[in-house]
Parts: structure tokens; C-alpha cells; sequence
């Protein structure tokens, strides 16, 4: 883990070959710059958050968090597609095959760019429906109309980050794009609070403030391979359509991002059963999503940590490699998840007072409650995130797929049951029984392909 290896007869430093080595010590390393950069991504959202809520005020901060699950549905979707751009990237990185590393590279560029164009179209015009598909209410509509609407011109800014990023961490480098979004975070507060502050502006400076700061970070990525990343410098035969090379990355890639898409469905649908509710409510939600996504960060970074490590012990044939993967990745993740479970349950409403200056009195019972419901099933949640993105690594990207339809289904039985009971108690279940109909489906999944391998030698039939 972490040692130099030559390139072309150049030593290099900085890629983590996971092929080889202790599992968890490989796991547990690479995770860590994955989660503090994670930390940082969430404080991008999390600087808008406290920032809109304390000099905005409740209706801005509801407007904000409801934009999430849209921003989750429009980014989500790219995250995917440019994930499964990286699952091939690390399977010729473990196979050591430099030229069809080069050509990958080059195909993922033309997809992400393709695509990003077509999704920032599609996602303006279709804005205002969406909205009122969701149940805005109207003392908040304006501010989150502003507020994706300038998401959705920045999406380009968003892909440049998360494709090199993401490719970056296929050939185990996990620290450059830590590095950048620091640099990125810090400016994203700087930003808010001159959008917010000195020019006055609302929910659309604090968007603007994220597309920014995401831009540079991304710039920082490029600027960094084009210097620094002789794997992914290519001549003008790489960037020749290969036909090949397209289709398998869509093979992984487009199952991934509507697996991404699938989840924000489910968010959407019980954000518009929240939304009937009113805006404190909503406010008191999207206070308690913020402090769920960032408890949770760690889990996500060993999510994304299996699929790099599946990906590239799938591409050196190393099955057995992966099963010790999965095992230290448990380990890892069920120990943090009880620890973080315990203290969001009995601490986490506190964090409020960060998020809102007015009727927080009101406000914070509603974190209390959410804060509970989901606390106790931090479980199964990090089984959805390690074994979900380490069977997509493996090559599989329809099957984990199929246990994201059921957690689509969860999400709506419960939030449509929660609206028409007007409960707020019944809408924060719909996390933990999606959570948990997902986790035993992903279990079963794993259980029926590792059966496969073993019966077959270690080969698919």
C-alpha cells in the first residue's frame, strides 16, 4: 500500500496498488483521504446550509434541503456514470495494461462530456416541474428555484471534478483530490459569505458559491494529471472511437448512475410527503439530513474504497482477495457504524443550533426524532454502500441495481403511508426500512455470485 512503482522505466509514487498486501491495512488507508475529502464535499452543502439558515432565515434553509434530494437526483446521476468509468480504469490498473488505461481515459472524457451537455438542457427546462412535482410550498419556492437553477448551469463544473477525481482514485490515488477540495472548500465559504452577506443575495448565492468552488477543483484534478499523471497522458490514437471500450463502460457506468438515480427517486418522493407538512418541518428535515450525511461520510469512503479495490483485484484474478476485502471492510464499517449510531442518537440535535437562529425551539425536536430513527440502522446502511459499489466493482452493474428498485420501493410504501397520515415520525422511517430491505437483498446478491465463481473455478458462467 502506497509504494512506488515504476511506469515506463519512471518511478512513480502515490498509486495504491490494492493487488497486493494486507487487506485492511490497504482498506483502512485508502479510506482515509477518500473520507476527509468526503467531509469536505459535505461542507460545501454544509456551509450553505448554516450560512443561508442563520442570515436568510427557515424558509431559505427548507428551500436549500429540499434542493438536495434534486441536486442528489441531477449529480447522483454523473457520480454513477463517471464510478463505472473508474471500475474499468482500475481493472486494466490491476491487469497492468498502460495503453487500455490511456484509451479509457479518453472514452470516459467523451461520454462525461456527452452527457453533461444533454443533462444540463434537460434538467433547466424541466425545473419548474419538477418543483411543483415535489410539493414546494410557496414560501420557499422562488429560493429553491434559484438555487438549482444555477446548479444545473454548473453541471458541467461538477463532472470535471468527480470524472478526474474518480479516475484519479482508479489507479489508487486517494489523496490529490483531498487536497483540492480543500483548497475548494475553504473558497466555498469565502464565497457564501460574500454572495450572502455583502451582495445580499439568497439560496442562489449559496448555489453559486458551490458551483465555483467545484470548478476549482476540478481545474486543480486537470491541471494535476496533465503534469503529474503519465497514465492518463494520451496522444491523438487514444482519443479514436472505441467502440469496445464504450460499450463496457456503459455497461458499468449507466447501471451505476441510475442506481444513483433510483435512490434520489426515493428521496424525492419522501421529501414531497415532508413537503405537506410545512416548512419547519422541512427545515427540522433538511437540519437532520445534513447531519446524517456527514455522520455517515465514512461509511460512503469505504464504499467507494471497496469498489476501487474489487475492481482492481478482479482485473489481477484475484478472487480470494476480494472475499478478505469484504471481511476487513465489515469490520471497519459495522464498528463505526454502532460508535457514530450512538452519538447521533443521543447528541446529534445539538448540531442545530449551527443550522438555524429562529424557532429552534421547534426545529430541534424534529432533528431529535430523525436523528433516532436513522441512528439505529447505521448497520445496514454501510452493508448497502460496501457491498452495492465492491459487486459493481467486480463488473456487476445491473444486479446491484436490482436491490436499489427495492429500496426505491420502501422509500415510497413509506413515505406515501406518512403522507397520508400527515406523521412526521412515519416520513423518517422511510431511510431505515429502505436501508434495510436493500442490505439483505445486496446480501443475497453477494452470497449467489461468490457461489458462482466458486462452483466455476473462479470464472463467470
Amino acid at each position: 500500500m502506497g509504494k512506488d512503482f515504476y511506469w515506463g522505466g519512471k518511478l512513480m509514487s502515490g498509486r495504491s496498488d490494492m493487488t497486493t498486501g494486507k487487506p485492511m491495512r490497504i482498506i483502512v488507508a485508502f479510506t482515509m483521504p477518500i473520507f476527509l475529502g468526503g467531509l469536505f464535499q459535505q461542507f460545501y452543502n454544509l456551509a450553505d446550509t448554516l450560512i443561508v439558515g442563520q442570515f436568510v432565515g427557515h424558509e431559505a434553509l427548507a428551500a436549500v434541503g429540499s434542493c438536495g434530494t434534486l441536486v442528489f437526483l441531477i449529480i447522483g446521476f454523473l457520480m454513477g456514470l463517471t464510478s463505472g468509468f473508474g471500475v474499468v480504469v482500475a481493472n486494466f490498473f490491476g491487469a497492468k495494461n498502460h495503453e487500455e488505461i490511456k484509451k479509457s481515459f479518453a472514452m470516459a472524457c467523451i461520454i462525461s462530456i456527452v452527457v453533461s451537455v444533454i443533462l444540463t438542457f434537460v434538467s433547466i427546462y424541466s425545473l419548474d416541474g419538477i418543483l411543483e412535482l415535489m410539493n414546494t410550498p410557496q414560501d420557499m419556492y422562488q429560493d429553491a428555484y434559484g438555487y438549482m437553477y444555477i446548479i444545473c448551469l454548473g453541471i458541467v463544473w461538477q463532472v470535471l471534478y468527480n470524472l478526474l477525481a474518480g479516475l484519479l482514485r482508479a489507479i489508487g490515488d486517494s489523496k490529490r483530490p483531498l487536497y483540492f477540495l480543500v483548497l475548494a472548500a475553504a473558497l466555498n465559504v469565502i464565497l457564501d459569505l460574500v454572495f450572502i452577506i455583502i451582495f445580499k443575495m439568497r439560496a442562489d448565492g449559496a448555489a453559486l458559491a458551490t458551483v465555483i468552488s467545484q470548478g476549482v477543483s476540478g481545474l486543480l484534478c486537470l491541471y494535476y494529471i496533465l503534469k503529474k499523471v503519465p497514465e492518463f497522458h494520451t496522444r491523438k490514437k487514444h482519443w479514436q472511437l472505441n467502440g469496445y471500450l464504450i460499450r463496457r463502460e456503459l455497461a458499468i457506468g449507466l447501471p451505476m448512475a441510475l442506481q444513483f438515480s433510483i435512490t434520489a427517486i426515493g428521496t424525492i418522493v419522501v421529501q414531497s410527503a415532508l413537503n405537506t407538512l410545512g416548512s419547519i418541518p422541512a427545515a427540522g428535515f433538511a437540519a437532520a439530513v445534513k447531519i446524517e450525511q456527514v455522520a455517515t461520510q465514512m461509511l460512503a469512503s469505504i464504499g467507494t474504497t471497496m469498489a476501487t479495490y474489487c475492481a482492481q483485484n478482479m482485473g489481477a484474478s484475484r478472487l480470494d482477495r476480494i472475499k478478505e476485502g469484504f471481511k476487513a471492510a465489515n469490520i471497519f464499517g459495522i464498528t463505526y457504524s454502532v460508535v457514530i449510531g450512538i452519538v447521533v442518537i443521543f447528541f446529534g440535535k445539538y448540531v442545530t443550533y449551527l443550522f438555524v437562529s429562529n424557532h429552534v425551539d421547534r426545529i430541534i425536536g424534529y432533528v431529535d426524532t430523525y436523528m433516532l430513527y436513522v441512528g439505529l440502522t447505521f448497520v445496514p446502511l454501510h452493508i448497502i454502500l460496501s457491498y452495492r459499489s465492491g459487486i459493481q466493482g467486480m463488473g456487476f452493474g445491473f444486479l446491484p441495481m436490482f436491490a436499489g428498485v427495492v429500496e426505491l420501493l420502501a422509500r415510497i410504501v413509506v413515505g406515501f403511508i406518512g403522507a397520508g397520515m400527515k406523521s412526521y415520525d412515519v416520513i423518517c422511517l422511510a431511510s431505515p426500512a429502505a436501508w434495510i430491505t436493500a442490505a439483505l437483498f445486496l446480501l443475497i446478491i453477494y452470497r449467489y455470485i461468490m457461489n458462482r465463481y466458486s462452483k466455476n473455478n473462479n470464472q463467470w458462467v
